[in-house]
């Protein structure tokens, strides 16, 4: 089926491949469609429910059909589109769904008992008998269900994932891209091309345009070369912008070596997250079909698919090829056809349609059915005077274009329906900052096209503020034509009439869904399963939504789209997840010294979002209790270093930044001098404790505030609300910049004599006394220090920009070994705190309040702030609450466990006699026993009590004595000192 002279395929280098174990012959630059096609294949898949024969549909990745496994064992990936994946020497491709070989395929039994798998059949089917859910009903659905086939093990071809920014995002390569790319690039705009497929040009690929006198690809030639010279521009072929997000941030997926046959150093596929200044989305259009009878057999497809094939390809997809319209578009493919030597005829269901070549031509005719099983044999079309039967091997259906719109939806914005092509057409400014043209746009000739791409890419550059420079805005010639038929999007006559080929949902599922009460699109979609799936709405949705109109009597606009989100084409778990393979999907958080205490053999515990050393362990020691206990040690005794970068980190600037905080805090924050830090405490609007943590004023209305790890995203959150919905009035801006400090703590006797050996300038008390901070230079580098202190004992926070957080803990640990101290964790951090009675979100877990805690001193009576008139109710001031204490075992029983509860010491072990619950603890190499935290009712007048501490999980009952929660320096002399 290769046509003589034509296509873009290199026919020096051919290529062969394998689809279901048979050899097949292409060449470089073919997909596996075109070589499949090339090769006289036609039957290439089978459809979900029914399994009825599938064939080649479209051209490009809305193809729903021909959907193949590549590759071989665990390497396999499932559902690839033969329409987009290119051939390589050694390729091995299979088909899908289907039991047994593809043309007997045993499931299209399935085909025999439509009738009673009609819309929603699953809904009432499996109801009754109950019991047949569990063993008869899901394991036969499970076993039914899914397209491709996935493999146990992880695949050996790893993706990878990388960032990138621009001043201007250009999505389509076509003539409206290619325009907004090089009006750009020649203002000095920064540019990223994105582009699906592997050339440039889009449908220009497969026209037979000519523009500026000479063809359209010698004039996408031109332009390519023209992008380049500029230096600005980076083309990204083969590469899909799969969704946006806020801030215009792009989700794009590039193939980097699915089409290479041996590509051990490069990955499969890399996920982009692209930073934009300003976007074009110039996606172009796709065509839609028109549903008739029996519209789904192999071998009939899109007719601007068949003109892809034949002028990009090289093949032609039929000897005697049929073209069913309602539009111009369609007699470009029919003199294409011609001009290719393949015989041609145009059913065109206007009457007064003309030729505008040597083929034949029906006028005023519709198809109302076709023969044929695994491949099309005939059709049968209708006209005025009596129904016809035609031989054909391919038939294209053209019935208009709809504009290809899915990104513009993706933040929640709806299309608006445009009747002068008949067709939805983005909302205006559905997503500030993108700009649309061209064919997704309702553009749909060549000129308009590529000025609107000029247009939007003018737009965006004064969105950036740029002068555009019209030096060379000299737009091509080309012709004027273009445009949709009129709105038919289905046939009547008696048949089944498929609209969405993957999933097999007929016209007549959409108008018994009307029927049946699932009038709303959305509930139309999910009765159906319209558009779900391959096909997500791209080939069918428009017609469907015809439907629907017409049965509930409503116009389409009326009726309405379905919620197109993203991804715009499936993207692989593996690829979104990349460099994660075998650690779960959730997000993982380094700090600057991982590598560092990694290499120490130090385990990491996650906290929060972040991962934290456990313990440092040292030669010779083989458990955590040694690391632990030889730590505190360290900081009791000596120095010892930690890193606390993952402390929330939120800069405040603003003239009324003090008053921000005043709110936000139960303490008084505008009083604070700068180089001073004061600690504080913020409640939720219903009076309980949301965190704590430090507050430094670095200088006149610019504060630092610190967080807890486990809080970080909360209260950022929570200030972001309280700005814009409870104190808008305040002039006040706010930023977390976690991530850009690397902040270390330096605790113990020698903190002190460490830190002036890095320092530019030495400090002593005098000069940074305790809560004092300031701008310092260590080791020629501007950082923060802060003399705050989690351990109780001497110490200083240093902060230096994260570039260089490696480094200065690699240092620091260095320092402080040379001083008989060393590196810590968050084992002896914990023991620390809890000897000092310091409390974490192991307390402050959302359910006490000031008062339990015994920070009711610190609710300011001189101001308001969120949570004031809740925290004073009675209910939450009541002697009897539960309020911290500290516990220590008295008993033969040496150990406290977190989580067990309190008793009196002769009281019944019942729910109703529980008097507290403990909190934390750990055992205290500073005073030889365990400790920990608990809250007690009437805990402070208990002082000096024995209780009886239960924990039932762990098997766990022992004696203990509740104590003042610090348990260590008491008066803070070590602190200050």
């Amino acid at each position: 089926m290769r046509l003589h002279g034509k296509g873009l395929i290199d026919r020096d280098a051919p290529v062969r491949f394998h689809f279901n174990g048979k050899a097949i012959e292409g060449f470089k630059g073919d997909t596996v469609a075109s070589a499949l096609i090339a090769n006289g294949v036609k039957l290439v898949g089978r459809s979900f429910k029914y399994h009825r024969p599938r064939g080649i549909l479209t051209a490009g990745s809305e193809e729903p059909n021909a959907l193949i496994q590549v590759g071989a064992g665990d390497a396999m990936l499932p559902n690839v589109r033969a329409t987009v994946q290119e051939i390589y020497t050694g390729l091995e491709t299979h088909s899908q769904n289907h039991i047994g070989p593809l043309a007997y395929d045993l499931l299209s039994v399935n085909d025999l008992f439509a009738p009673w798998l009609s819309a929603g059949f699953y809904y009432k089917t499996f109801m009754w008998p109950r019991a047949f859910w569990e063993k008869v009903y899901e394991p036969a659905i499970r076993r039914a269900a899914g397209l491709g086939r996935m493999t146990r093990d992880a695949s050996p071809e790893e993706s990878e994932r990388a960032f990138a920014f621009c001043d201007l995002l250009v999505i389509g390569g076509g003539p409206a891209g290619l325009m907004a790319a090089l009006t750009a690039a020649r203002s000095g705009a920064d540019v990223i091309l994105a582009e699906e497929m592997p050339d440039l040009g889009g449908r220009l690929v497969a026209d037979n345009e000519v523009i500026d006198g000479v063809p359209a690809q010698i004039w996408i030639d031109e332009t390519h070369t023209a992008l380049r010279e500029t230096g600005r521009v980076r083309i990204m072929s083969r590469t899909t912008v799969t969704g946006v997000y806020d801030g215009l941030t792009f989700a794009a997926v590039e193939r980097v070596s699915q089409h290479l046959p041996h590509h051990p150093a490069l990955p499969r596929e890399c996920f982009w997250r692209i930073r934009a200044g300003q976007a074009v989305l110039a996606a172009g259009a796709l065509e839609r079909p028109i549903a008739f009878p029996d519209n789904d057999r192999p071998g009939i497809m899109m007719a601007s698919a068949i003109r892809t094939y034949v002028n990009r390809y090289g093949v032609s997809p039929g000897e005697k090829v049929s073209l069913f319209t309602n539009n111009p578009d369609a007699h470009a493919t029919a003199c294409d056809l011609i001009d290719a030597g393949v015989d041609c005829t145009v059913i065109d269901t206007r009457p007064d349609a003309e030729a505008t070549g040597a083929y034949r031509l029906i006028a005023g005719a519709e198809v109302v059915g076709t023969k044929g099983r695994q491949a099309l044999r005939a059709i049968s079309y209708r006209t005025a005077s009596g129904t016809y039967q035609l031989q054909s091997d391919c038939l294209g259906v053209s019935g208009g274009w709809n504009p290809t719109v899915h990104l513009t939806c993706h933040m929640g914005a709806k299309p608006v329906w445009e009747d002068q092509i008949n067709a939805f057409v983005p909302a205006e400014n559905a997503i500030p900052g993108l700009h649309v043209a061209g064919a997704c746009d309702g553009r749909l000739s060549i000129w308009d096209a590529i000025v609107s791409g000029a247009d939007a890419a003018e737009a965006a550059l004064t969105a950036l503020g740029r002068k555009v420079d019209r030096t060379h805005h000299m737009l091509p010639k080309v012709h004027m034509e273009g445009g949709n038929g009129a709105g038919l999007h289905f046939v009547e006559a008696k048949g089944r009439a498929w609209l969405d080929f993957a999933n097999d949902v007929t016209t007549k599922d959409v108008a018994q869904s009307a029927k049946e009460g699932f009038a709303s699109v959305e509930h139309m979609k999910r009765y159906t399963t319209q558009g779900m799936a391959p096909d997500q709405g791209k080939s069918s949705n428009i017609a469907a939504l015809a439907i629907l109109a017409d049965a509930t009597g409503r116009s389409i606009p009326e009726t309405g789209t379905t919620t197109y989100r993203p991804p715009y084409t499936p993207v692989a778990i593996g690829t979104m997840g990349a460099g994660a393979q075998g650690r779960g999907f959730a997000p993982e958080r380094f700090t600057t010294s991982h590598k560092a205490v990694v290499a120490r053999g130090a385990p990491m515990i996650e906290a929060g979002l972040w991962y934290r050393p456990s313990y440092v362990p040292a030669p010779g020691e083989t458990h955590w209790r040694q690391s632990c206990d030889r730590e505190v040690g360290l900081v009791r005794d000596a120095v010892g270093v930690v890193d606390v970068s993952t402390l929330g980190k939120i800069e405040i600037i603003g003239p009324d930044a003090g008053a921000f905080l005043d709110f936000l805090y139960t303490n008084m924050f505008s009083t604070l001098k700068p180089g001073r830090v004061r600690y504080g405490l913020m409640l939720r609007e219903d009076g309980h404790v949301m965190d704590d943590g430090t507050t430094a004023c670095l200088a006149e209305g610019h504060y630092v505030m610190t967080t807890t790890t486990a809080a970080a995203g909360q209260v950022m959150a929570h200030m972001e609300f309280v700005a814009q919905g409870l104190r808008p009035d305040l002039d006040v801006r706010f930023t977390s910049v976690t991530e850009q400090w690397a902040q270390f703590s330096v605790a113990g006797p020698r903190a002190r004599d460490l830190l002036n050996g890095i320092l530019d300038a030495p400090i002593d008390d005098a000069s940074f006394p305790f809560m004092q901070c300031g701008v310092v230079r260590a080791h020629g580098i501007d950082g923060r220090l802060f003399r705050i202190s989690f351990s109780g004992e001497h110490a200083y926070e240093v902060a230096v920009p994260a570039a260089f957080g490696d480094a200065l803990y690699r240092d620091l640990v260095a320092r402080a070994e040379a001083l008989g101290g060393g590196a810590y964790g968050m084992e002896a951090l914990n023991v620390l705190r809890l000897e000092k009675g310091f409390i974490t979100h192991a307390e402050i877990h959302g359910r006490v309040t000031a008062f339990d805690v015994g920070l009711q001193g610190l609710l300011s009576g001189k101001k308001d702030f969120i949570g004031k008139a809740a925290a004073t109710r009675p209910g939450l001031l009541m002697e009897n609450r539960e309020r911290l204490v500290g516990l220590k075992p008295v008993g033969a029983v040496q150990e406290l466990t977190a989580g067990a509860h309190l008793f009196a010491p002769e009281a019944e072990v019942t729910r109703e006699n529980d008097l507290g619950y403990v909190t934390s603890v750990g055992f205290s190499p500073t005073l030889g026993h365990f400790i920990g935290l608990g809250f007690l009712k009437n805990g402070p007048d208990r002082v000096g009590h024995h209780m009886k501490m239960v924990d039932h999980l762990r098997g766990v009952t022992a004696e203990v004595e509740i104590c003042d929660p610090v348990f260590f320096d008491a008066d803070g002399g070590r602190a200050r000192g």
